[in-house]
């Protein structure tokens, strides 16, 4: 039986389609790197691509985060050991969402992947903040990828961040 992920495009639920399209979870996923790279000067850690759409697109998730890069990211797990106990199965159930996203962006040549990790590529997006005709579900959602890109930028280690979430790097 074959998974949602390997369904043609023109045949999947047309929410699932809009929703998790690479497209628009490109452009999460970019936004993140762009904050990310913007804060301190090294490559987006592969690894945590795959927790970005995992936490900005459940609003549930994306409305617990705090409001500030400067929370450490230890002191929020602790608080929300609950909600990151879900984080493990969410991330494998959008990992095929994330690699069409990804794949997505380096053919697009948004994003570029070296082993050092995700940089934005020769033609980036162009990522405004101010849109018009989008709603405010999707305003968070871009919102909390920027916010994620900070603050995942301000943590010591990634590997810890994984490993609060309950991922094995």
């Amino acid at each position: 039986m074959a998974t949602a992920w390997q369904i043609d495009w023109e045949h999947r639920p047309p929410e699932e389609a809009a929703l998790y399209n690479p497209a628009f979870c490109g452009e999460l996923l970019a936004r993140s790197v762009k904050a990310y790279c913007g804060s301190i000067d090294r490559c987006f850690p592969l690894p945590l691509a795959f927790v970005i759409l995992p936490l900005a697109l459940p609003p549930g998730t994306r409305r617990a985060l705090p409001g500030k890069s400067n929370t450490t990211f230890e002191t929020w797990a602790a608080q929300h050991e609950v909600l990151l106990s879900e984080i493990p199965s969410t991330v494998l159930a959008l990992r095929p969402v994330t690699r069409e996203a990804l794949l997505f962006l380096t053919q697009h040549k948004a994003l570029a992947i070296s082993p050092r990790g995700l940089a934005l590529g020769e033609t980036p997006l162009r990522l405004s903040s101010k849109r018009t005709s989008t709603s405010t579900e999707v305003e968070e959602m871009q919102r909390t990828a920027r916010l994620l890109g900070r603050w995942f930028a301000n943590q010591a280690n990634p590997n810890s961040i994984l490993l609060a979430m309950g991922v094995q790097p």
